[in-house]
């Protein structure tokens, strides 16, 4: 529930605390009634809602978060243990409240008492107060699954990792932060009140848990159409929530494929933005009902940490992500075709769910399935929606609803659902089944399997393949946008692609466009991002501003008020969430950019003073003590980190680089060697090494440490220089002319790679 959330340094979005949505004026005859819309709570709904009411008051929503009571704390709290590496927790019960003694900001064991509960199904969560406002959710949980399923038992969240009280993972750390990461979707009209001179939070709500209000919006313009019987489409609500109206699904008759018999609606929003929210992995800042989602949120794309090449989920993602790759999205499928909206629960249970479109005979059938009738295998959710288990026991479906590939696990390493169940048997094994069955691979919606892994393999034709997936609008957009991402870190690209996805229709690929463009020279970057600073979608235009900050003076005139409005939303929503050091760190940069060094300065010492580990904050501090020349305080910047994180390889490799400028060549070249130390994974600190060892001399080091390289980055392009430049300096030709040939295989329309060649092999420069 809160660890997998992504903090991302820009990723800190803006709400106006208390603003209400607006609703128009409406006609009654010839009357107009201004009616301003207020939140009213879920009881003043169930007046006339009651049908609607009871099933609500039976969904996870309805309790998603409740005052600690006798009715609602499901866990033992009679004198119950629970010990990890050395720390004995303890729940009790006194003067009718619920406590839990185990080891608080300090270390040392404390009584806390819990305040709130949090979620009830499969598992619960206990939330305390610490100072400040900040309430806080305990990572000791209750199981409340049955005990036959091995559940009504304590356990801990990151059960095997040795998580202390200076870890960010431990409950009393900003990461189990509830204002921050939980309120927003767990509540009804959230504002969460931090003050920044305070460092305080005074976090309110319209109402505790998920009321009707979260999702319909403010219901008082409602309540005073439906007093005066009102005649208006609109009936006083914010949000519509219409979109199944008008629609029934039919079937191909040629195919036996299901089809929107009435009003096709491919790519029909799904219920609001709240819908999105609760499923989305993202960085909060606020929401307003029926408002986009890329107004309120910046959601993690289809990144590697997150998901496998071909789009399933691996780490805690949530359904959002996984739902807009499907097929069924791409058809005009919204979440309240398959679930009720108010219990939560499927419309019909199994594969009946399913057979409400696909035809039964058809599909719920062993010619399909091939698997006997009635067992797990013939469930049309296991094949097509396998789980994953996070938070230790929660287990959830992939919403991308794929066709299981076999074949892709043995070529490119990815699950598959055949061998969740058929764990004793190789993936080989279920590829041969299934293309026996078939008499050829499965095939299925999700085509961009092959062009990621080519990427993440840093294969060089994985630019143009990306490039490829990006530009073609049959593709789900979260895929191109991903592809787009992944090909800004490159840098291998034209300004005509990325003003064209700039142009793009899709808000998530002109939101990925800026990406493109952050590593453009600013020119060219003004020029394609120009545009996009009035563009419709919050997110986007804000991003723009960031991106375009310290070049905007190359826009055209016309231009710039609305650079210097989208800079404003930009600030705003980083004040707004002045309590997230990444924030701070993001204003910072902000501030750097445009020359406000003192006030970019006092930024990232702000994000130190709240999280003295955070990393981000000492290089961005002391990179801008390099730029104003006091480089023996930027390298007592990054000492001073650390002290605090002495681990930190991106520490270590810009305390390296420091030293260097600061003429100490061995100590320098000391830092580097522990930042590869500590972090062999990343090739930069390799390649900067390797560098800064033939700098000084050391050049038999420095081959060897690149030839070592390019057997794990056999296309990295800079390492593959380096190392022919280094071996024909040292008198190695005919080693580089080997490497020359792999760079040129790998690089062929290079213009560089082919001057550097022709050196090598005693060619004419082109």
């Amino acid at each position: 529930m809160l660890a997998g959330i992504a903090m991302l340094a820009l990723a800190a979005w803006y709400l106006l605390a208390g603003r209400q949505p607006d609703v128009p004026a409406s006609t009654a005859g010839s009357e107009t009634v201004a009616v301003v819309a207020a939140y009213v709570g879920s009881q003043s709904c169930a007046q006339c809602h009651a049908a609607e009411s009871k099933a609500w008051q039976s969904s996870q929503h309805a309790v998603a978060m409740q005052h600690a009571t006798r009715q609602t704390v499901l866990g033992n709290f009679n004198d119950a243990t629970y010990s990890f590496q050395g720390v004995q927790s303890s729940f009790f019960q006194r003067e009718g409240k619920y406590f839990i003694r185990t080891d608080g900001p300090d270390g040392q064991l404390a009584d806390f008492e819990v305040r709130f509960t949090f979620g009830i199904a499969p598992l619960q969560q206990y939330l305390v107060q610490l100072p400040g406002g900040r309430l806080q959710a305990v990572a000791l949980t209750w199981d409340a699954r049955p005990r036959e399923e091995g559940g009504q038992r304590w356990f801990r969240q990151y059960p095997t990792e040795p998580l202390d009280h200076t870890d960010e993972l431990h409950w009393t750390r900003r990461a189990q932060n509830w204002n921050f990461m939980c309120a927003d979707c767990h509540s009804t009209q959230v504002s969460k009140g931090y003050d920044a001179a305070s460092d305080s939070f005074q976090t309110a709500y319209a109402e505790i848990s998920v009321g009707c209000e979260a999702c319909h919006g403010p219901g008082s313009a409602h309540i005073e159409w439906a007093r005066r019987k009102g005649k208006e489409a609109g009936k006083g609500l914010t949000v519509q929530l219409d979109e199944r109206h008008g629609v029934t699904w039919g079937r191909n008759a040629a195919t036996g494929q299901p089809c929107a018999a009435s009003r096709a609606r491919p790519g029909a929003k799904s219920r609001s933005a709240r819908s999105a929210m609760r499923v989305a992995r993202r960085s909060p800042k606020g929401y307003e009902p029926g408002r986009p989602f890329l107004d309120h949120y910046l959601p993690t794309l289809l990144t590697p940490a997150l998901y496998h090449v071909d789009g399933q989920q691996q780490d805690e993602v949530f359904i959002w992500g996984s739902w807009l790759q499907s097929r069924m999205h791409a058809a005009g499928v919204t979440c309240s075709d398959c679930h009720d909206p108010h219990t939560q629960k499927l419309r019909a249970p199994g594969n009946t769910a399913c057979a409400q479109c696909h035809d039964a005979p058809k599909y719920d059938a062993g010619a399909h399935h091939r698997h006997p009738p009635g067992t797990a295998g013939a469930q049309c959710a296991n094949c097509h929606m396998p789980q994953n288990t996070y938070m230790v026991v929660d287990r959830r479906r992939d919403h991308s609803m794929r066709v299981p590939r076999p074949d892709q696990s043995v070529a490119l390493g990815v699950p598959n659902a055949c061998n969740s169940c058929h764990t004793d048997r190789a993936a080989k094994w279920a590829a041969q089944a299934v293309h026996d069955w078939l008499g050829r691979d499965a095939a299925g919606y999700q085509t961009f399997a092959a062009d990621f892994h080519a990427a993440e393999s840093g294969e060089p034709s994985a630019l143009v393949k990306l490039a490829g997936v990006a530009a073609d609008t049959a593709q789900p957009a979260i895929v191109r946008a991903s592809a787009l991402a992944r090909l800004a870190g490159s840098g291998q690209f034209t300004r005509d692609f990325a003003q064209s996805s700039a142009r793009d229709a899709e808000p998530l690929v002109r939101l990925a466009s800026v990406q493109l463009a952050d590593v453009m020279p600013a020119e060219m970057r003004a020029t394609v991002l120009g545009p996009l600073l009035g563009d419709a979608t919050r997110a986007v235009r804000i991003e723009a501003a960031r991106s375009l900050a310290g070049g905007q003076d190359r826009l055209p005139q016309e231009l710039l008020p609305r650079w210097e409005a989208a800079s404003q939303e930009y600030v705003a929503t980083l004040q707004y969430n002045a309590d997230r050091p990444e924030s701070r760190v993001a204003l910072g940069g902000f501030r750097a950019a445009l020359g406000q060094t003192d006030a970019a300065h006092a930024q990232f010492t702000a994000a130190i003073q709240l999280d003295p580990a955070f990393v981000p904050a000492y290089v961005n501090a002391a990179d801008v003590l390099r730029a104003q020349g006091r480089n023996q305080e930027s390298a007592d910047m990054l000492q001073q980190g650390l002290q605090r994180v002495p681990t930190s390889a991106a520490l270590h490799h810009a305390l390296g680089l420091a030293r260097i400028r600061l003429q100490q060549p061995e100590l320098g070249l000391g830092s580097l060697r522990r930042a590869v130390e500590l972090d062999p994974a990343t090739a930069r600190y390799t390649y900067v090494l390797a560098v800064a060892l033939h700098s000084a001399g050391q050049a038999d080091e420095a081959i060897r440490r690149l030839q070592q390289a390019v057997k794990r980055w056999p296309y990295d392009r800079d390492m593959l220089m380096a190392l022919t430049s280094f071996q024909l300096e040292s008198g190695q030709r005919q080693d580089a002319q080997v490497t020359a040939r792999r760079l040129v295989a790998a690089y062929p329309a290079d213009p560089q790679v082919r001057v550097l060649a022709a050196q090598a092999l005693g060619e004419q420069s082109p």
